[in-house]
């Protein structure tokens, strides 16, 4: 829906990389920080309007963020980015046309956070019941229909904002569930671009000779997959039994066989090149797990389990509850194969996705093999939204005091190598507490039509990077 609408700021829609010094300004004309800091102030664009004809103006920016807050009259059904906001005290308007965020204190990527396409304005006058069902934006394309299982359908905006734009009369989306008859219809030239990063290593042989006219871009995903342990459910609650299971997983392993060796290993945040904020190769390889010695790993954690009371005779037997998608299902299977090596029996549980997400949040599980869906590389949004105490997405229930304080010292911190210190503090008390370690980053292949011009992929987030407001096609 990024193509429904708008955001105060973006990241600059040809730049592959997202970082601070990728934002541009969209609804807003510019952006100012007071001296201290705490007021971050937006001048807004003039004529904008939604796509009912009604004017955009500073009241539905407040609206939106008090929707965000929970601070609003109407409500969400779930509120996942409540916790990115928690530092702002309130949002007021001066006039139609401006701006203003007031901290509870400094955040100089509060503005990352702003530019994600997690991030649109929403219209003050529908309420969100209403947004569900059909989206009024002030974008680029106008919501037409959504048929469940079938399709979405979009339709050039003719009032757009900004002169010229789009260029495309409209964007259909055909929502396939398996991925090898949206394959063939990609080869057949149904499809103008194929599912955004939905091209595993593997596949890519079969565009190659199906389809060599297509472009396909390889890249990381920023969606890490993860091994989720429940703290709150014995056995589970012992430090030591979790960090035996994480002593156990063999990270090349995972890379080769899902990424055919083509990825990074990394930890909570995002790995270099790709990544902004991950830590480099030689650090990484000190935190417990990384050591590419997979013997040595798993020799330790074996004596963990023994001394826990397991052993080749008396397994602990337990659940991995993942999601009925292939993307899922295979990084299940492969940690349930490799906590074998050390006495740990893990049946698969495979959960369809209308259920996934409420047992989830119930904590209704012991292990999991799930993804961290990173909207932005920042650590803000890593750690405000999935680790600190009570975050909505904190699925293990991880609370740990220090932890948070040093969250907020670096979300404080403007200067960047200062901030990487503490981020990198924090990356390693999550290694240690062993509560979702990070098993590998997965890599894909966006695949186009070679008469699609102006689309770029973004190398280090998935959902930021699809205003489609350049793109066109060239069939002449």
């Amino acid at each position: 829906m990024m193509h429904v609408f708008n955001n105060l700021v973006m990241y600059k829609q040809d730049v592959p990389q997202n970082s601070l010094q990728s934002i541009v300004p969209d609804l807003a004309t510019s952006w100012s920080w007071s001296e201290e800091g705490t007021e971050l102030t937006f001048p807004l664009h003039q004529g904008v309007k939604w796509h009912d004809g009604k004017p955009f103006t500073a009241a539905d920016v407040k609206c939106t963020w008090d929707l965000l807050m929970g601070t609003g009259s109407d409500k969400l059904r779930l509120n996942p980015r409540k916790s990115w906001y928690s530092n702002i005290e309130e949002v007021v308007t001066r006039g139609d046309y401006e701006v203003t965020f007031k901290l509870k204190r400094p955040q100089p990527a509060l503005i990352a956070l702003l530019a994600s396409g997690w991030s649109p304005i929403y219209p003050c006058h529908v309420p969100a019941r209403d947004m569900r069902q059909h989206p009024i934006g002030t974008g680029p394309f106008k919501f037409v229909e959504f048929k469940p299982n079938e399709s979405i359908k979009l339709v050039r905006n003719p009032d757009y904002w900004k002169p010229g734009r789009p260029y495309l009369d409209g964007i259909e989306y055909t929502i396939m569930r398996e991925v090898a008859p949206a394959d063939l219809a990609f080869f057949a030239g149904k499809f103008d671009v194929g599912s955004p990063f939905g091209v595993s290593p593997p596949r890519l042989n079969d565009f190659k000779s199906q389809a060599p006219q297509a472009i396909c871009e390889m890249t990381a995903v920023n969606v890490p997959r993860t091994m989720l342990i429940n703290p709150q459910v014995a056995p589970f609650d012992n430090p030591e039994l979790r960090r035996a299971m994480n002593l156990s997983l063999d990270r090349k392993a995972f890379d080769d066989i899902v990424n055919e060796g083509t990825g990074h290993i990394g930890a909570t945040m995002m790995p270099p090149p790709e990544g902004v904020w991950g830590m480099p190769p030689e650090m990484l390889r000190t935190l417990p797990g990384y050591d590419p010695d997979v013997e040595k790993n798993r020799v330790e954690a074996k004596k963990i389990m023994e001394k826990l009371g397991y052993g080749p005779n008396n397994h602990l037997v337990t659940k991995i509850s993942t999601r009925n998608i292939p993307a899922w299902r295979t990084p299940a299977v492969l940690i349930s194969s490799q906590l074998k090596e050390i006495h740990i029996d893990a049946e698969l549980d495979v959960v369809d996705t209308t259920q996934w997400y409420p047992k989830v949040m119930r904590k209704d599980f012991t292990v999991g093999a799930v993804p961290i869906e990173t909207g932005v590389d920042d650590p803000d949004q890593m750690f405000y939204e999935n680790f600190v105490c009570g975050a909505a997405r904190n699925y293990a229930g991880y609370c740990n005091a220090e932890f948070d304080k040093l969250v907020d010292e670096q979300s404080m911190q403007s200067d960047p190598e200062k901030r990487k210190k503490i981020v990198w503090q924090l990356e390693r008390m999550l290694a240690d507490a062993a509560i979702r370690p990070v098993i590998f980053y997965p890599v894909g292949a966006t695949c186009r039509q070679l008469y699609v011009k102006g689309l770029t992929i973004m190398v280090n987030s998935i959902y930021n990077g699809w205003r489609f407001e350049d793109v066109w096609l060239d069939k002449q």
